[in-house]
């Protein structure tokens, strides 16, 4: 004999009801919270040949160098910016619990806020929302975070990611700092302008900003604090080479002085200024 869900219902009580109710508005608002398109921002016109190299580009709407988004994500830079930002992006569903509590013991350590414990996915998230950095939407970004990883394959969100993180003044995009800063496409990045590249999208702006406005001292003194917390990021993407089984020909400071030699040739002498200094 068939049973009506509805007479099931109606035979509960009031507050298996209300229990019921509750969980099926939470099911529900979750799985319409994301929006069906996650960034509402103008892209610059982009002209290249059959070749794919650049031709001329237009600056988008809102002043930003910002190239239309891609579709994939050049290995050196995936391999750089996972080692640096989130060593455990492929084994979590958008948040990492052990990151979220380890800068929670920091924070409270500390007693001021050192440490965010966001994974590449919720970073992703804080980029579409581009809202102010409040508890409140932390959650929201943990919530969001999770539903994306339903929604979006890991390659899908790296892509996201790089596309719409800031690399330095109005350079958005890793297709548009490859081009602004080194003059080729990301796809032709070596592993010194790969590592470059993904402490632009870290450091880029605050080393930048702190080193014109407020001089190295404080630039290098925040590097100091990210390197207490994370360990230099240079040395850590030297040992994702190591990881990846790449023959490194050059001592671990022949590379570092390759990416700062690198950052002095595209004229980001603040960064590597700053560099020499760690």
């Amino acid at each position: 004999m068939k049973v009506k869900i509805s007479e099931v219902f109606r035979n509960l009580s009031v507050t298996k009801r209300v229990i019921l109710g509750s969980i099926t508005l939470l099911v529900m608002g979750y799985m319409f919270c994301l929006p069906r398109q996650l960034f509402h921002v103008p892209y610059s016109t982009v002209v290249t040949a059959r070749n794919e190299e650049l031709l001329g580009a237009r600056i988008a709407s809102d002043g930003q160098w910002r190239f239309p988004p891609r579709n994939t994500t050049p290995e050196k830079i995936k391999h750089c910016l996972i080692t640096f930002e989130d060593k455990h992006f492929y084994h979590h569903w958008g948040v990492n619990p052990l990151a979220i509590g380890r800068a929670v013991y920091q924070n409270i350590k500390n007693k001021r806020i050192v440490s965010g414990g966001s994974t590449l996915t919720m970073q992703t998230i804080r980029l579409a929302r581009n809202k102010p950095r409040t508890f409140g939407e932390k959650i929201i970004e943990m919530i969001w975070a999770t539903r994306l990883e339903f929604r979006a394959s890991k390659e899908e969100i790296l892509s996201m990611y790089i596309s719409h993180a800031p690399f330095g003044g109005n350079v958005v995009g890793l297709d548009a700092a490859a081009w602004r800063y080194f003059g080729h496409s990301a796809e032709e990045l070596s592993w010194a302008e790969s590592a470059l590249s993904t402490a632009a999208t870290v450091v880029g702006a605050v080393v930048l900003g702190a080193s014109y406005v407020w001089g190295i001292g404080t630039a290098r003194s925040w590097l100091n604090q990210k390197e207490n917390r994370k360990g230099n990021v240079f040395t850590v993407i030297g040992r994702a080479l190591d990881d990846i089984g790449e023959d490194m020909s050059q001592s671990p400071s022949n590379f570092l002085r390759d990416v700062v030699s690198t950052a002095a040739v595209v004229g980001l002498a603040p960064v590597s200024v700053v560099l020499m200094l760690i």
